[in-house]
């Protein structure tokens, strides 16, 4: 599990990373100091949840949070330490998935991160540590949430991510449309339907190197759903 955090208050940056360390050693924290910054680290590092300060150097939080949105659903908290209804509505409107402000408890902040990724279908990876797997030219590493392909690092959207590690940690087994939405968007399952889950299932395919009409990594079992096929390691091919 990966923690972006867009903040340029050293004292926060260091209380987070440290509450993270101790409460929940698995998580990948990673930081930037400027909305600027940020932007890119969304897209580059592929966070599995991005706390995000309002007051930054360059931009506000509202602009950084608008522009994320335009190409990631990846799930934000949004600190500030302004007190103000229109501001908190106009984050959660914007699409921020919850607002905290400062002062707060790192331990009240840990709980919400761990509810949201609940709710939009992460597996908390310290209940569950998946060793990482490689399947042909693919290497995956399931705690760091990283994927290669030749050696390369491909760079996923969050849902992709989460598209991807639901086939792949059933490697070699079915999994069924209703199960993978389950599994990747939990409560908010019903707003998926099957053109959505296909558009992902192709967007993957052209990542990772396979065939929409002939694949040979996701497979697809007509009528029930999709399978990551084991595939032997190529010569070569990095360890995840």
């Amino acid at each position: 599990m990966k923690v972006l955090l867009i903040e340029d208050s050293p004292e926060i940056i260091k209380g987070l990373f440290l509450t993270f360390r101790l409460r929940w050693p698995d998580a990948a924290v990673v930081s930037t100091d400027t909305g600027a910054k940020g932007i890119a680290a969304v897209e580059t590092e592929s966070p599995d949840i991005v706390i995000l300060d309002i007051n930054l150097p360059d931009m506000t939080g509202f602009e950084v949070l608008e522009n994320v949105r335009l190409f990631s659903d990846v799930p934000i908290i949004v600190l500030t330490v302004r007190e103000d209804e229109v501001d908190e509505l106009r984050g959660l409107e914007m699409g921020a998935d919850d607002y905290i402000i400062k002062p707060f408890s790192p331990a009240n902040l840990l709980t919400r991160v761990k509810a949201i990724l609940r709710r939009t279908g992460m597996r908390d990876l310290s209940e569950e540590e998946l060793p990482p797997m490689v399947s042909g030219n693919i290497s995956i590493n399931f705690s760091m949430r990283e994927v290669f392909v030749d050696g390369g690092r491909v760079h996923l959207t969050p849902n992709e991510s989460r598209v991807l590690y639901c086939l792949a940690r059933n490697e070699g087994k079915v999994i069924s449309q209703e199960s993978i939405r389950q599994q990747v968007w939990g409560s908010e399952a019903k707003y998926v339907d099957s053109s959505t889950l296909k558009r992902y299932i192709y967007q993957l395919r052209v990542k990772l190197g396979d065939s929409a009409e002939c694949p040979r990594v996701i497979l697809n079992e007509r009528g029930i759903g999709y399978r990551f096929a084991k595939l032997p390691a190529t010569n070569g091919q990095r360890q995840a």
